[in-house]
């Protein structure tokens, strides 16, 4: 059974992204491009900043030395886009939409309640086992896996989300970039290339995106205590107003503050990069206890998503269902989190081929109680074991019963897929036109679109979406050079030929903000 790296199918399968072409996919081609380029950077900051400023990949705005001087909305914005496509160019974001479409949804919940909701965010989910999360400037907050799968319910994990937020909307990131006085975003993002090729832990990714210096020292504190402080005390009533138990961040606290590593290796990396006191804690606490209780909730989503992140992201399926095996026997797990421990447990028996139990599992849990995960998971067992007509048939009902719904829509265009059908490739490309109005920084969205064009007969639709996907996951270049390539056959008509020779020009110029060399015409 192949192992799980970093792109996460929706589905529940884990295979490389079949395109029009072989070589379609930058890959390990564009992994090559970019460690060179950065490797060098690293190098040359020993002795000039600005070489490594000039040799950056990404197009960023530039923040100078002072935190006086304050992003737009939409150089924040395009700051977001272009570090979401470096880490994706080095392949450690989950990419998974239900378990996407879960933090996100928390965390948009959390941001349109915060003292700033008019800011842009953007949340993503790093594929490493380590508990921390870190926000960085232009609204972007991550959280590793291993804190997810620490957290004892949703709550907990929305205390985390509240006291990132926080840190944006009260710039205390531009505080502590001001504190670099040589920093700027370009080389910031210069030094986080380099831990990501390097497989960095999420420390030293966040020292990465406060400043060369914070990179190199594992002890560097990111914040001071006062802004700790502060982002406990905003983020606990943005978790108030969203609905969500505020306790839950202290209880957050109290726990990483238990944890100790075997064999003496210190604290969890959040708690180095958010320092917690006992009095912090007892300070969150109290401030929890005066805010309204939300109505109780059995977290079932919550659960039913940590479950199946676990279930994927674990290399060995048998772990992974030995984990929840271990964990159903507990005397404290209650009903909705034992039905998502079955749930994940059938998704390794999946992941392992064997079908018949999944299947069990998963009607049994269907029988009990409906639910759109074990819809989704039924669906995606009848594809995997060759039940192709009974899943394009149960994937239909959903799409109909939930239109829009980017998880049903991607599972089921894939379906469609599946058979190499030109007329039903033609639904699926109807499908994800839809999704892409909604989603359009979704590179697997669009490297789902090439191949439902490509069978469904449309070459020239097909070689632009992978040029979008290219250039989504890091590579605009790639992109450029894909472009190029078609715009130069002689059967594209004029409507096809303007709009190509648009995002051409559109690409070569942002090549040139970069300093780097236009595609040969």
């Amino acid at each position: 059974m192949p192992t799980v790296k970093s792109t996460i199918r929706a589905t529940g399968r884990h295979e490389r992204t079949p395109t029009d072409r072989p070589e379609s996919r930058p890959g390990s081609r564009l992994r090559g491009r970019l460690r060179p380029r950065i490797l060098l950077a690293l190098l040359t900051a020993c002795t000039s900043l600005t070489s490594v400023a000039q040799s950056e990949r990404l197009d960023l705005p530039d923040m100078g030395a002072s935190a006086d001087t304050i992003l737009s909305r939409q150089e924040e914005e395009d700051y977001a886009k272009a570090l979401v496509r470096q880490m994706r160019a080095y392949e450690v974001l989950v990419e998974d939409p239900l378990i996407n479409g879960f933090f996100e949804d928390m965390g948009y919940r959390l941001a349109s309640n915060s003292d700033r909701p008019d800011k842009p965010f953007t949340f993503v989910v790093l594929n490493q086992p380590v508990v921390n999360a870190f926000a960085a400037p232009g609204g972007v907050v991550a959280l590793f896996n291993g804190l997810i799968l620490a957290a004892d319910d949703e709550n907990e994990i929305a205390g985390v989300l509240a006291h990132e937020i926080a840190h944006i909307t009260q710039l205390h990131l531009y505080r502590a970039l001001e504190n670099q006085q040589s920093m700027t975003i370009p080389i910031a993002l210069a030094m986080l290339g380099l831990v990501l090729a390097g497989g960095g832990s999420g420390e030293a990714i966040q020292g990465a995106l406060i400043g060369g210096q914070a990179a190199a020292q594992q002890a560097q504190i990111f914040f001071t205590r006062q802004n700790e402080y502060e982002a406990d005390r905003i983020g606990i009533s943005t978790m108030s107003r969203a609905g969500y138990d505020p306790a839950g961040m202290g209880e957050f606290f109290e726990k990483m503050s238990r944890i100790t590593r075997a064999m003496g290796e210190g604290p969890p990396e959040f708690l180095r990069t958010h320092p917690v006191s006992v009095s912090r804690i007892a300070e969150a606490d109290n401030r929890a206890a005066n805010m309204p209780k939300p109505k109780p909730s059995d977290g079932r989503d919550f659960y039913l998503v940590q479950a199946r992140l676990r279930a994927l992201t674990e290399k060995i399926p048998d772990t992974a269902i030995e984990w929840f095996n271990h964990r159903k026997d507990r005397a404290d797990v209650g009903e909705a989190e034992t039905d998502a421990l079955f749930y994940g447990t059938a998704i390794a028996l999946q992941r392992k081929g064997d079908y018949d139990e999944a299947r069990k599992l998963l009607q049994n849990l269907l029988d009990r109680q409906q639910h759109v995960a074990y819809e989704l998971q039924l669906a995606d067992l009848d594809l995997d074991s060759g039940h192709h007509e009974a899943a394009i048939a149960r994937l239909a009902d959903l799409y109909h019963a939930f239109p829009g719904n980017h998880a049903i829509s991607m599972q089921y265009a894939e379906s469609l897929l599946k058979r190499q059908d030109p007329e039903q490739a033609q639904t699926a490309e109807v499908v994800l036109r839809q999704q892409l109005l909604s989603h359009p920084e979704n590179p697997a969205l669009y490297e789902l679109y090439a191949r439902s064009a490509n069978v469904a007969g449309d070459r020239v639709r097909a070689k632009e979406a992978i040029a979008e996907s290219y250039y989504l996951r890091g590579g605009v270049h790639e992109a450029a050079m894909q472009l190029q390539e078609l715009v130069a056959e002689e059967d594209l008509d004029y409507y096809e030929r303007a709009r190509i020779t648009a995002r051409i020009n559109e690409l070569r110029l942002e090549l040139a903000k970069l300093g780097q060399e236009e595609p040969e015409d």
